[in-house]
């Protein structure tokens, strides 16, 4: 457990250079679970000094007036909590980690790489629940990454929140899909389907969701183009 004398409180602009080292040493203990930086040490010094303490809350753990650890957070989101190489394991990550839950009572995001098998284990044994995996083509260190989400004092609702949002999404897709399929139909010379492209775009689909499979997604990508070609034929015959 971490000393009775530790003490959780905002970061000042004085604690940003030794917040720096925290970050660097912690991710190079952490050895193989986190990729190669992109950044040099030089560079990392340089972005951390020029956060916006009134845009980020952050966080310092400080025992024997030492800055052990800290936690970086928004309104939605946990961007950062490192803590020192010697001191996890001791509570210091879950002291921080409870201080951001608290000041997210409906919930908090965060990005953690795959290979970061221990923060994720630690994340989950605090509630959290990965909803995205991707193959980290958009971070900067390409490295697949994984979306983790704590829902809150109300789980239920949160969920169905982030349903909502990508119900909306879903049909924005929808829309898109239709209005191609009856831009195909009005040059395709033929109005036999290609099965072969069909199940080549399931195949492709499956892939992004792999907890549905190949024979999922064909069923739903089937009733996607028929009732595509059944809404662009309609159209058809009502000009």
């Amino acid at each position: 457990m971490p000393g009775a004398d530790m003490v959780l409180r905002p970061a000042t602009p004085a604690d940003l250079p030794v917040i720096a080292e925290v970050h660097l040493v912690a991710r190079a203990g952490a050895g193989t679970a986190f990729p190669p930086s992109v950044h040099t040490d030089d560079e990392a010094h340089a972005w951390v000094a020029g956060w916006d303490l009134r845009a980020y809350d952050v966080r310092v753990a400080v025992q024997d007036d030492r800055v052990v650890g800290y936690a970086r957070s928004t309104p939605t989101w946990l961007d950062d909590l490192y803590v020192r190489p010697e001191m996890q394991g001791t509570g210091v990550g879950t002291a921080l980690l409870l201080q951001v839950l608290a000041a997210h009572p409906d919930g908090v995001g965060l990005w953690v790489f795959e290979s970061n098998r221990p923060a994720r284990d630690f994340y989950a044994r605090h509630g959290f629940v990965a909803l995205e995996r991707t193959d980290g083509t958009a971070n900067e260190e390409r490295s697949p990454d994984i979306k983790l989400v704590h829902p809150g004092r109300d789980p239920l609702g949160c969920f169905r929140s982030m349903i909502d949002e990508v119900d909306l999404v879903l049909g924005d897709v929808l829309a898109r899909r239709t209005a191609l399929t009856r831009a195909v139909q009005d040059i395709k010379p033929s109005t036999e389907r290609d099965r072969v492209r069909e199940a080549e775009i399931a195949h492709r689909i499956a892939g992004i969701v792999p907890e549905l499979g190949d024979d999922r997604v064909a069923r739903i990508v089937d009733v996607i183009i028929t009732e595509s070609l059944d809404a662009a034929d309609s159209g058809a015959r009502g000009r």
